[in-house]
């Protein structure tokens, strides 16, 4: 199937685009709906001034379109992306929120397109492991949740990180996907990547309720 891949640059969206494309779909476009609100509901909102680098990276041809971050704003902005693309569906990293996964099936359904979700209410912890299984590379670009702390920010997703997010769901229960918002990330590597994502300079933002690093300059490094 010729799919369309909802694309934030986080590890959920390239882990779902990575499975549909393991599964034998041909996915040219990735799809960036870019809010204004960082509260976005709908849509993954830190760090999305990358993301045209990662098509780069990736051979894909990138397809954005403005968003006001309200619930109305994010569909339009979903829709008026995907209108006139020649695809038969979507991909979406949607795990558990049915909030989301019902406002894009109403998109897609009016676009009379197939939601595509692979990680759609699976074990988290089946899929965690299978994401360190697959070779991507993402870090934490923000922490909203008790457990994590400043040290976090710029920490890579690997076995250790995850052993560690147990610990914290053990005694708070969050979901170590980060599904309920409790953490961001961005990707730097795949096994999709020609080259790596590098981060030049960043900048750190932090407060009680948890903080975000911002990348202010990144490029593509050649691969060692």
């Amino acid at each position: 199937m010729r799919l369309a891949s909802l694309y934030s640059g986080g590890k959920d969206s390239t882990f779902s685009l990575y499975l549909a494309e393991q599964s034998g779909h041909d996915v040219p476009y990735l799809v960036n709906v870019v809010p204004e609100d960082a509260a976005s509901w709908i849509f993954h909102t830190p760090n999305l001034s990358v993301v045209p680098l990662m098509a780069e990276s990736m051979g894909k041809k990138l397809v954005t379109a403005p968003s006001s971050g309200t619930e109305e704003g994010d569909m339009d902005g979903l829709r008026r992306a995907l209108e006139g693309l020649d695809v038969e569906g979507v991909v979406s990293g949607a795990i558990w929120s049915d909030y989301q996964w019902d406002r894009m099936n109403i998109v897609c359904g009016d676009l009379g397109l197939k939601l595509i979700a692979p990680l759609w209410r699976k074990d988290q912890d089946m899929l965690m492991d299978q994401f360190l299984d697959s070779g991507i590379r993402s870090i934490i670009v923000g922490c909203y949740a008790e457990g994590l702390g400043e040290e976090w920010l710029g920490r890579t997703i690997d076995a250790r990180a995850v052993e560690e997010l147990k610990a914290i769901r053990a005694k708070t229960g969050i979901s170590i996907m980060g599904e309920g918002g409790e953490y961001e990330s961005l990707t730097v590597d795949s096994p999709m990547h020609s080259a790596p994502l590098e981060i030049v300079s960043s900048e750190r933002e932090w407060s009680r309720s948890g903080g975000t690093l911002r990348v202010t300059s990144a490029r593509l490094a050649p691969r060692a």
